[in-house]
């Protein structure tokens, strides 16, 4: 492999080139150690939570003057950021700047934890937020400028640890950020001249080395960047990361052996980082082992059968060894779980055709010739096929197109020939790929393991920890319905206090406590005979009162949660007759008439069907970039009634919430999503603290491009409790 490629593939392979770290603690506080793409994590996740832990503890004093409720609250979030409950964290945070804006702790470690869910842009806010209420505050501009480095913001960040030395001139963590920023800038000078500075007061700081090693690869010295892993090792020989590092570093250079041995010494030291499998899986295959190649393969799957790296290259792999049929349910899943992987459509079909799947195998390059249309190998591919598929005309057709796109890459070739010479150089040079290089030229190329795609999380609870790497479907959150029952949620959530709510459960008088919710819960057998005892109650007190629109009204929230429509729809339209002006009957009305609507279009297409019991809108997409857009089957006439329903609600009461959220629903499944962008926002100016109308909003303005507002409303969304945010927002950042 070429060393200008070196650097360029081992900083994205390891666990330790990119996000966050803790790492150090002096008297002002907590230093952040982090940038993309080029940083080392220095410390294992139990010490990163002592110094956490140290510094809260240390900073505990800085709000004695705030109530004792408002303390106490600091520090349960204190501990929840120790724990790793980030989401949690931030919740209790909320609390505090909602009660003491002026305090600048809260707003320190809210940032610290949006930091560790890879929300850059709102910790980068929230220590200037911090900043603005104490300049002196140093480890906020430590914070800030890692923040700002996760997103290139280079400059800004080198100002923010200038300000920090200034402060403490020999604080080893800003000289290494510094060292780094200047890399990024490709002043190497500068950069090799804070690694002397630091590595001549620190001679044995092991992260140090690491880091100057990556700094030597980026400027193509191979040879020092080894000495300095070298270093790193002799030092202190119980540091995973050293290990993987040179591993990878021999990878490249072919000595596959010793690129062996260290990885082997990288998974005895940390057996949790899958990347480490993924690399060492490469290396037996380049050793001739696809047996243990194939084993490594699977024991990632085994933890994580969501894991794309490992998912791609096993179906390589089986391709190899001719077992095609499972190499397939490989890329299937690979497909799944990232629609917009043409490679993986494009070894699909051919496997399809091994098989003499013929039309599948032409499906498969349909997909991969719409997107990439200049893709003269795959109109080769799709000419022979036709040919055998007996389709001479296409054949014919897609031969000629494949002639002049190869044409028009000759000649692009001939007037600018470098480029073409460097990828042709590259291609000869290496037999693996980065994930993030999505050239359908290489296609069958292994998967080299980016560090934080293959991080897996060790906790079970779905809210722990770095939440971003789970890789969340960007499903819209729910339709608000009425019920009596409700999930509990994870991490909580606002309260949304509605009048209408309240009045209704003080002059009803059911049985049960009505509740406005989007997390409905399905009830069980004892609640739905308790229901039915119900409607027959209701039933004989019609009898003797046939004009009381609330007994209709009771017995129609019953018929809806034994999903009896067609009687519940009968009972609130008695009620709406009785009573034209009872809100709640109308928005009951909305909700019964959609879930009927959701009911039907499950007869017809089962694959359609959610998870929970509330309504849920169709899957806008789960990969990086631009979210992909639904296919809405149902017609808009079959909505017609339900925004009458909701048109009268507003009428009735231009300030109920649940109505504008429900019916940018509707509105979004029509695809009009400015016209759901514009109820949304009417939800959320009455309700500032509307996290699902955030979160919708977000995935509306993101459908019709406008990401930057989109990822605001998502940063919000989270900071609320959406822990799914933090997925999408790391995806497209």
């Amino acid at each position: 492999m070429r060393e200008a490629e070196s650097w360029k593939s081992s900083r994205k392979i390891t666990d330790y080139f990119k996000r966050s770290a803790v790492e150090t603690l002096k008297l002002q506080g907590l230093s952040i150690y982090n940038a993309k793409n080029s940083y080392i994590r220095t410390i294992k996740d139990s010490t990163m939570k002592q110094f956490i832990l140290a510094v809260c503890i240390m900073l505990s004093t800085l709000s004695a003057s705030a109530q004792v409720n408002t303390d106490r609250v600091m520090m349960i979030g204190r501990n929840a950021l120790y724990f790793e409950d980030y989401v949690l964290a931030i919740q209790y945070f909320n609390q505090v700047i909602t009660a003491k804006p002026y305090l600048a702790d809260p707003y320190y470690f809210r940032a610290m934890a949006k930091f560790m869910l890879d929300d850059f842009k709102g910790a980068e806010e929230d220590a200037a937020e911090c900043l603005l209420r104490n300049p002196y505050y140093t480890a906020a501009y430590q914070l800030r400028g890692a923040a700002r480095q996760n997103q290139d913001k280079y400059e800004l960040a080198a100002t923010d640890y200038q300000r920090s030395l200034e402060f403490f001139p020999e604080d080893r963590i800003t000289l290494v950020n510094m060292a780094i920023v200047n890399v990024e800038l490709k002043q190497y000078e500068v950069a090799a001249k804070f690694f002397e500075v630091l590595l001549r007061r620190f001679p044995d700081y092991t992260p140090g080395y690491l880091t100057r090693s990556q700094m030597h690869l980026e400027m193509n010295d191979t040879t020092s960047a080894m000495a300095d892993l070298d270093k790193a090792i002799e030092i202190d020989p119980y540091t995973a990361q050293s290990f993987s590092a040179r591993g990878v570093l021999q990878l490249q250079q072919k000595a596959y052996n010793k690129a062996l041995a260290d990885l082997d010494e990288a998974i005895r030291l940390d057996p949790y980082f899958e990347g480490n499998y993924i690399n060492r899986g490469l290396v037996k295959y380049h050793l001739n082992d696809l047996r243990g190649a194939m084993a490594d393969y699977d024991r990632v799957i085994e933890t994580d059968e969501n894991n794309l790296i490992a998912r791609f290259n096993r179906g390589l792999l089986r391709a190899q060894v001719g077992d095609n049929n499972r190499a397939i349910r490989d890329f299937d899943k690979v497909i799944e779980l990232e629609p917009d992987n043409k490679i993986a459509y494009l070894n699909r079909a051919m496997l399809h055709n091994e098989i003499g799947d013929k039309e599948a195998s032409l499906a498969d390059l349909n997909v991969v010739i719409a997107a990439n249309p200049d893709f003269f190998t795959g109109y080769y591919m799709r000419s022979q096929l036709k040919r055998e598929m007996n389709d001479l005309r296409g054949a014919e057709s897609d031969y000629m197109l494949a002639r002049a796109e190869e044409a028009k890459a000759r000649k692009v070739a001939t007037v600018n020939p470098e480029p073409f010479k460097q990828a042709r150089e590259q291609s000869e040079s290496k037999d693996t790929r980065e994930q993030a290089d999505q050239d359908i030229d290489k296609f069958n190329m292994l998967v080299v393991a980016d560090n934080e795609r293959s991080e897996k999380s060790k906790y079970q609870r779905q809210s722990r920890g770095k939440v971003q790497n789970i890789h969340a479907p960007v499903d819209p959150e729910p339709m608000f319905v009425l019920t009596y029952y409700e999930r509990s949620y994870e991490v909580n959530r606002p309260v949304y206090y509605s009048e209408v709510m309240d009045k209704a459960n003080s002059e009803l008088h059911l049985s049960w406590i009505l509740k406005a919710t989007n997390n409905e819960a399905a009830l069980n057998e004892l609640q739905i005979e308790s229901h039915f005892r119900s409607i027959d109650n209701y039933s004989m007190r019609l009898e003797s009162d046939p004009v009381n629109p609330t007994l209709y009204f009771g017995r129609a929230m019953d018929f809806m949660l034994v999903q009896d429509y067609e009687n519940a729809l009968k009972d609130l339209q008695k009620v709406i007759t009785l009573n034209p002006d009872m809100l709640l009957a109308h928005f009951a009305r909305a909700v019964v008439r959609s879930k009927q609507l959701e009911y039907d279009r499950l007869q017809t297409d089962p694959r359609a069907m959610s998870s929970g019991a509330a309504i849920n809108l169709p899957e806008l997409g789960n990969i990086a970039g631009k979210p992909r857009l639904p296919d809405i089957s149902t017609k808009s006439i079959d909505y017609e009634e339900i925004l009458k329903e909701y048109e009268a609600i507003l009428r009735i009461n231009p300030d109920f919430i649940y109505a504008y959220y429900n019916r940018a629903e509707i509105f979004s499944l029509e695809k009009d999503y400015r016209a759901a962008i514009a109820d949304y926002s009417k939800a959320i100016e009455l309700e500032p603290q509307f996290a699902e109308a955030y979160f919708n909003r977000g995935i509306s303005r993101l459908a019709i491009g406008e990401t930057a507002m989109g990822l605001d409303d998502l940063r919000k969304a989270g900071e609320l409790g959406i822990v799914q945010s933090y997925s999408i927002i790391k995806r497209m950042q």
